[in-house]
């Protein structure tokens, strides 16, 4: 990724929007990839009992922003 705001966080982002954690995927951060992922659908599929979902809601929300404004400090 080029920079904060760059097309490729655009991307990300909207990677994100569709399925929590593939933007971190596509960024190459495959540990959070797996976080957001599995915190999500866990929160998602325990919405019955709501506060889960309202978490997973939370972290789909995180996982978009940190997609977006992710900034690589060129240690690849």
């Amino acid at each position: 990724m080029a920079s904060q705001g760059s097309a490729g966080n655009v991307i990300s982002a909207i990677c994100s929007t569709f399925f929590p954690g593939l933007g971190q995927l596509v960024q190459g951060r495959v540990l959070p990839a797996l976080i957001f992922a599995i915190v999500c659908f866990g929160g998602y599929a325990l919405w019955w009992l709501v506060v889960p979902a309202i978490i997973g809601g939370i972290f789909h929300l995180w996982a978009i922003l940190d997609a977006a404004t992710y900034k690589n400090n060129g240690y690849d």
